[in-house]
């Protein structure tokens, strides 16, 4: 069967297109939801623990559209955004110093609060303000990690998300072909966010957070996903960090981006070069990703 081209990891041939085009044509009263959760259905589309692919399936359709493919009906809401809902009620932050030595903050907590609203809010609310590239929500398959002290006070919070779709210095130390990119990025996720609140001055800290989330993160993709984490990557903006705590914390630096970005299909965006970090989370990782 052709393939005319491939969106969100799915080959769509000239038969998926007439698919998506009649289920349009034929149902002119659906919404854009109720159009990408029946071409999931329609495709069996799902993650690993059964879940319809329902944002995978809606960008995918809005790629369509913007390529001429198909005119989806005229959309009826604003999108939901959650950084809207967390400036709906703004966080007063306590920022009083917090100067101690890494085992002077008692028994620090780790934990996974992408489905938890409230946490959800605190960590957005914090990436929006003390990060340096703010945060405009975390989209597809994700976790969120928050670290406390002993007595609750929140230390940090990192987001783990989509990897980049190609990176030369990760593939080639991966020793990926395309298709078996194709067939296996969704077992790898990208550090995008990694925040130790701004008051927070604890020596080691930041190599301690990233190994404890790093020792539990595959098990929390399998809870939220149902499928494993084998690899972990992070990209490092070379003229602003020196990558120290990812280093101390066993990451492998393997090289640098070439300053272009997904959207740079004229070459012309000037982005900043970012050093390349792998964090292998099995010890056959390559077997599992170039199967």
């Amino acid at each position: 069967m052709p393939v005319t081209l491939t969106l969100q990891g799915r080959q769509l041939s000239p038969q998926d297109l007439g698919l998506i085009r009649n289920l349009i044509q034929d149902h002119p009263d659906w919404s854009r939801w109720k159009l990408s959760q029946a071409l999931c259905r329609q495709w069996n589309w799902r993650n690993a623990a059964g879940q319809l692919k329902d944002m995978a399936s809606r960008t995918l359709l809005l790629k369509l559209q913007e390529r001429g493919h198909v005119q989806l009906p005229e959309r009826r809401q604003t999108p939901a955004s959650r950084m809207r809902q967390t400036k709906i009620e703004p966080v007063v932050w306590d920022q009083s110093p917090i100067v101690a030595a890494l085992w002077e903050l008692g028994a620090l907590h780790v934990a996974e609060v992408s489905q938890d609203r409230s946490q959800r809010q605190q960590v957005a609310a914090a990436l929006s303000r003390f990060h340096y590239l703010g945060f405009g929500g975390a989209v597809g398959e994700n976790l969120q990690h928050t670290v406390r002290d002993g007595r609750g006070r929140l230390l940090a919070c990192l987001v783990f998300g989509a990897p980049a779709w190609k990176c030369q210095a990760r593939d080639q130390f991966i020793g990926w072909t395309v298709e078996q990119r194709r067939h296996t990025l969704a077992h790898v996720t990208n550090n995008t966010r990694f925040l130790i609140l701004p008051w927070v001055q604890v020596s080691h800290l930041a190599s301690w957070v990233l190994a404890a989330t790093t020792r539990r993160l595959s098990a929390d993709w399998q809870g939220k996903y149902g499928h494993p984490i084998d690899l972990v990557e992070t990209f490092v903006e070379k003229d602003r960090f020196r990558g120290t705590a990812y280093r101390a914390a066993n990451w492998r630096s393997v090289g640098q981006t070439t300053g272009r970005t997904r959207q740079d299909k004229d070459r012309v965006i000037q982005a900043p070069i970012k050093d390349v970090y792998l964090y292998p989370l099995h010890r056959k990782f390559r077997e599992r990703l170039c199967p």
